[in-house]
């Protein structure tokens, strides 16, 4: 059951009054046996987190994954220093000279904005260099882990259309508690329709709202990728011509084993401007996945930095006063 579980829960977690029973039916198990199972995968820390994912853009935030490079020395520091900020969601430890990447978002109104923000950090962690990812393009953004080893090998990414939304202060609000971990039980968004003042009809809708405009990506169960027994992960860089970017970005996408894979912007000191994420049970598998897509494409430019160090990796907790309080702190005025 555990297997076919987590993979049920990453890709389809319902939005219904009592969603593990949902799950229970469509693994032919039942309410109470689903909630044990769950809580026991939380304990052993293989689920991080079951919650609404959100497009950090569409929320109107500003967002770059960043590289920094740092002195043997000072990566502990630097480290820490990344981290204090509240629009770090991700950090790693990478093997290039390039060495500490991570992913950065500020709000709408934020005084320093992303490229101030970069430069603050910098200074503030020491580091010699850095360059700046914003995504051009995203081909794919869906982590879902095969913990049933049953799916193919390739899978189609559909392109969507959404519909324009007015955001007012009950989407926000909605917002704010749909990013919440939910709480293992058989009603677990009851004390968020509480708090909200609405009926689940409400809640539900707006979520469903949210979807269609492409605000919320989906409501799912983020997997602790080691503990799940996916052991090794993979920034594959590629360099692409860019008139055949958008071909060449599709096709890698169709990868299952590809979680994410954007179009971003190449620099003299560095070259690569294709990414794909790669996740699999072990290195010599991921290193199988990327040799596969150097074959497939007839790309012969590309490189692998493989994460040897989590640094941080949670969720962006939007529309947080830490931001305010961070930028504050390390403004002049």
């Amino acid at each position: 059951m555990r297997d076919e579980l987590l993979y049920k829960m990453q890709h389809d977690f319902p939005l219904t009054p009592r969603p593990f029973a949902a799950i229970a039916e469509k693994i032919g198990s039942n309410e109470a046996e689903v909630i044990d199972e769950v809580r026991r995968l939380k304990e052993e820390g293989i689920i991080r987190q079951t919650s609404a994912i959100f497009d950090t853009k569409r929320l109107g935030y500003d967002s770059s994954l960043v590289a920094f490079k740092v002195s043997p020395e000072q990566i502990e520091t630097a480290a820490e220093t990344i981290n204090a900020h509240p629009g770090v969601s991700h950090n790693y430890l990478r093997n290039h000279d390039f060495n500490i990447w991570f992913t950065l978002a500020v709000p709408p109104d934020s005084r320093l904005g992303l490229l101030g923000t970069v430069e603050t950090l910098k200074r503030l962690s020491g580091a010699e260099d850095s360059i700046v990812l914003p995504t051009l393009k995203m081909f794919k953004i869906s982590v879902k882990l095969d913990t049933t080893g049953k799916q193919s090998k390739k899978e189609k990414v559909a392109k969507r259309s959404y519909k324009p939304i007015k955001m007012r202060a009950r989407h926000y609000a909605a917002v704010r508690e749909l990013q919440k971990d939910i709480p293992v039980v058989a009603e677990p968004f009851a004390e968020a329709i509480e708090r909200l003042n609405m009926s689940y009809d409400e809640f539900f809708a707006i979520a469903e709202e949210f979807k269609e405009a492409g605000v919320m990506r989906r409501f799912a169960t983020i997997l602790n990728h080691r503990r799940a027994g996916f052991t090794a992960n993979a920034m594959s860089v590629w360099k692409v011509p860019e008139e055949k970017a958008e071909e060449l970005g599709r096709q890698i996408a169709e990868f299952r084993a590809v979680s994410h894979c954007y179009l971003r912007p190449s620099y003299p000191n560095w070259p690569y401007n294709l990414f794909a994420m790669v996740h699999a049970t072990s290195q010599e598998a991921c290193d199988e996945v990327i040799e596969e897509i150097a074959k497939e494409t007839g790309l012969t430019e590309y490189g692998k930095l493989y994460s040897t160090r989590e640094f941080k990796k949670r969720r962006l907790v939007y529309f947080d006063p830490a931001f305010d309080e961070w930028e504050k702190l390390h403004t002049e005025y």
